[in-house]
């Protein structure tokens, strides 16, 4: 029996007076979440309604022709041994443009990963595999950034002058016609993003079904609103391009605050702060929802 105005009592009323607080809050921000997803609904459904949220068909062949400017693929791979090879071997078939270099980042404590990449390279020079100085793992920014500088050193020696640097994951599966897009896209504004197709995988319903419904919401839905807006994109690190003057500037102004690079070496959200930074400034920023000539949306199919 607890008596009453005892300390026990005093530290239980403070615990219930806690509680309702707590529950309080927790409920205010809920009925906002409420309000923004309602929101953002209605301005999907208006938009769709009136045309606006079309989505594009692309003529056909389109994908085929030469690049507006030489385009880096950049892609970080640590213990990606059993997908690196189909990815760039995929890449490689279905973007034919010889203005295109991927650039593969590896690590010297990983030659799995490293050897498979080789493989599936082969003998084609558009693929350079940039084994990393520290041993692995390191955050993805700060293999973008090994990356980047590969990049730039290859400019530097005269090789060519990037026009657009685009980001890639080691399981990614590129559409046809995303290289072409990004390229005439960019000619536009500093940074696109093109949609991102989770695919659905029967033994992970709780991480892989997650990153599908995510990605069917904010990808189908919340990108077309925001793109419409004008609003700032975030970027979703897969199937996203950015200008190479954009990337300058970044890293110049990364320069002055003491940091070598683009990319934020200790960020594990590097993209999404990439996207809104660049949205926010220069020549802003495009979500691109397009279909191919056979009706297939112009997506990234990946793993997750």
């Amino acid at each position: 029996m607890i008596e009453p105005g005892s300390a026990l009592d005093t530290a239980l009323q403070w615990l219930l007076v806690s509680e309702r607080e707590l529950l309080v809050f927790a409920a205010f921000w809920f009925c906002v979440g409420l309000v923004d997803e309602f929101a953002l609904d209605c301005l999907w459904l208006w938009l769709k309604l009136t045309g606006r949220a079309k989505t594009r068909r692309l003529r056909p062949g389109h994908g085929t022709g030469p690049l507006a400017s030489p385009a880096a693929v950049l892609i970080p791979a640590f213990q990606e041994s059993a997908v690196i090879g189909a990815t760039v071997a995929h890449m490689l078939r279905v973007w034919p443009q010889p203005e295109l270099r991927i650039y593969v980042g590896c690590y010297a404590n990983d030659p799995a990963t490293l050897t498979a990449a080789s493989q599936a390279a082969g003998s084609d020079p558009r693929v350079r595999l940039v084994v990393h100085g520290a041993r692995g793992p390191t955050t993805k920014a700060d293999c973008l950034n090994r990356l980047y500088l590969a990049l730039r050193q290859d400019e530097a020696r005269g090789a060519m002058r990037f026009g657009s640097v685009i980001l890639h994951d080691a399981e990614d599966m590129v559409h046809p016609a995303a290289l072409s897009v990004i390229d005439t896209e960019l000619t536009r504004c500093d940074f696109v993003q093109l949609p991102v197709r989770a695919e659905l995988q029967p033994s992970s319903r709780w991480i892989g079904a997650h990153y599908a419904d995510e990605f069917a919401e904010s990808h189908a839905k919340a990108m077309v609103v925001r793109d419409a807006m004008g609003a700032a994109l975030p970027a979703a690190g897969v199937g996203c391009g950015f200008s190479r003057a954009a990337l300058a500037r970044l890293e110049e102004r990364r320069a002055n605050e003491g940091l070598s690079g683009p990319f934020a070496p200790e960020s594990l959200t590097e993209d999404y702060e990439l996207g809104l930074m660049l949205s926010r400034e220069g020549r802003g920023s495009r979500f691109l929802r397009l279909r191919d000539s056979a009706g297939q949306l112009v997506a990234t199919r990946s793993y997750f």
